[in-house]
């Protein structure tokens, strides 16, 4: 029998892409663009939110995990007044480190991915990590290095299943490919539980994150897709004629440092 962390990289491992379809691309399907990783003026509360919020008081810190823009960062300020980001584009960093800027907020950043660069991060009050997990195999390396950084509490959000679930009608349109339904946030806290943590989850609906425009997502689709340029309007077509989704199924999973 599988433990937990085993399945998780099995599961994850059977969403790569056929060697067959990677190989015609004409860039790297695995793309995070940084315009959907601003962040707006004032950010919509959520549990994940609250939940991190609960163990903070004035002058606080929160360490951000795969940051982005930083969402989940400026969303505890205040009360926190320090936030470090850690991820592994350098323009996202810059966001972060300008958000900062804007907010008045002290922060600090890292460059490269976690764990490999927590010896360079401090310990913080929350540690959080929001919409990565999914990419990460070695998923208790991740995790303990999280706890090891906490000063009271880690806070996890990912959707309730893989994000690029969204992604498999048009994977079955134009490639005849079916993509896997596994795993998801449940497989996640058994991983957690495994390691010996108490977590506690909560399921929540909320905003889905997307593109400016129409055409800015079809591009996006096609290079993750792996189509050459000359599918854009075939991609845009397609996904003209979707019923466009706003709300998905998150999950906050958190627990207390020891």
């Amino acid at each position: 029998m599988n433990l937990p962390g085993e399945n998780w990289r099995k599961q994850l491992a059977a969403w790569a892409i056929p060697n067959e379809i990677l190989n015609q691309a004409e860039e790297s399907p695995w793309i995070h663009p940084p315009a959907l990783f601003e962040i707006p003026e004032i950010i919509t509360d959520t549990p994940s939110h609250q939940i991190a919020r609960e163990v903070l008081f004035d002058e606080s810190s929160v360490l951000d995990i795969g940051c982005g823009g930083g969402i989940a960062a400026f969303a505890l300020v205040p009360p926190a007044t320090f936030v470090f980001g850690v991820d592994h584009q350098p323009e996202m960093l810059e966001m972060f480190t300008n958000n900062a800027q804007n907010r008045q907020v002290n922060s600090e950043v890292a460059l490269g991915n976690w764990p490999e660069v927590a010896s360079k991060t401090p310990n913080a009050d929350v540690v959080t990590a929001h919409h990565i997990l999914y990419n990460v195999a070695q998923v208790e390396d991740f995790l303990l290095k999280m706890n090891e950084h906490a000063l009271k509490r880690v806070v996890i959000e990912i959707p309730t299943k893989h994000p690029l679930s969204n992604m498999s009608e048009l994977w079955r349109h134009f490639w005849k490919l079916e993509r896997p339904v596994s795993p998801s946030y449940s497989n996640l806290v058994e991983v957690i539980s495994e390691m010996g943590f108490e977590p506690k989850f909560k399921v929540w609906s909320g905003e889905m994150r997307s593109e400016s425009s129409i055409e800015q997502a079809a591009e996006f689709m096609r290079i993750r897709l792996c189509l050459p340029k000359n599918r854009f309007s075939d991609v845009k077509e397609f996904l003209e004629a979707q019923t466009k989704q706003s709300i998905r199924e998150l999950a906050t999973i958190w627990w207390d440092k020891k």
